[in-house]
């Protein structure tokens, strides 16, 4: 099950609630209620506390998708520094050349095929990954350099790898959740009390006020939804992990 299924599921479940909350709230209503009774003071609350709640959620939006961003960058920091690697070892001897990218294509394939699972389970860089990354560092520094052409490439093959393990680090920094439980508490119970809110308003079971109801509830559990996405750049259903190193290196597929 997919978490675009999951996400389907859980707005229809959230707009069965509220409907048959407003339908069952309807029912109990004496006969001689009056809809127009609302308090001008009690609407104007409900306003301000929309608003404030949709304050909240754009700040949420707004953290975690920079965080994405972020982490994007820098896998496309790892993913072009590691193929600079590759291209720039062609004036090595063969033997040299085909070690060093053998160990690359090995590292890139088992970080697209694995370590994203990895990350979004433990929150942290896979320790098979890091020795594999050694290993090209280790191709890549052991190796003495022979003659001009070699010599003046040697730096800057270093300073890839060091452009590389920089990106690896950082992105290893980033590969839990960045909202703290408590904004999540914030965010759940505003979720639940501008929900709630709608009651105050002697809401009926017109066919309008039913589908206003119910599509407000659907887009707030959407967008509870699009942050729990978005806050694990790694994990769950979107992730910032492949694009940048299978466009660079094919076979990693």
């Amino acid at each position: 099950m997919t978490h675009w299924v999951v996400l389907a599921l859980a707005m229809v479940a959230v707009c069965a609630v509220v409907l048959s909350v407003v339908v069952l709230k309807q029912r109990r209503l004496p006969d001689d209620d009056d809809p127009s009774a609302t308090p001008d003071v009690l609407e104007y609350m409900t306003m301000m506390i929309g608003v404030v709640y949709a304050i909240v959620l754009g700040l949420a939006i707004a953290a975690v998708w920079e965080g994405r961003s972020a982490a994007e960058e820098e896998v496309r920091h790892e993913a072009q520094a590691l193929h600079e690697v590759s291209e720039r070892v062609r004036v090595y001897p063969p033997q040299v050349r085909d070690q060093i990218r053998a160990d690359i294509d090995a590292y890139v394939k088992y970080v697209v095929k694995n370590e994203w699972g990895y990350m979004a389970d433990h929150g942290e860089l896979s320790p098979r990954a890091s020795q594999l990354f050694e290993t090209v560092r280790n191709e890549v520094t052991d190796y003495a350099p022979q003659g001009d052409q070699e010599t003046q490439m040697y730096q800057p093959i270093l300073d890839q790898v060091a452009i590389a393990d920089d990106a690896r680090q950082a992105r290893g920094g980033q590969a839990g959740t960045s909202m703290p439980g408590l904004v999540w508490f914030g965010l759940i119970t505003g979720a639940i009390v501008t929900v709630g809110m709608i009651f105050t308003l002697q809401i009926r079971r017109s066919a309008p006020e039913l589908i206003v109801a119910g599509l407000f509830s659907a887009l707030i559990a959407f967008l509870l939804f699009l942050i729990w996405d978005l806050d694990a750049p790694f994990g769950q259903g979107m992730t910032a992990a492949s694009d940048a190193f299978v466009s660079l290196f094919p076979g990693a597929k």
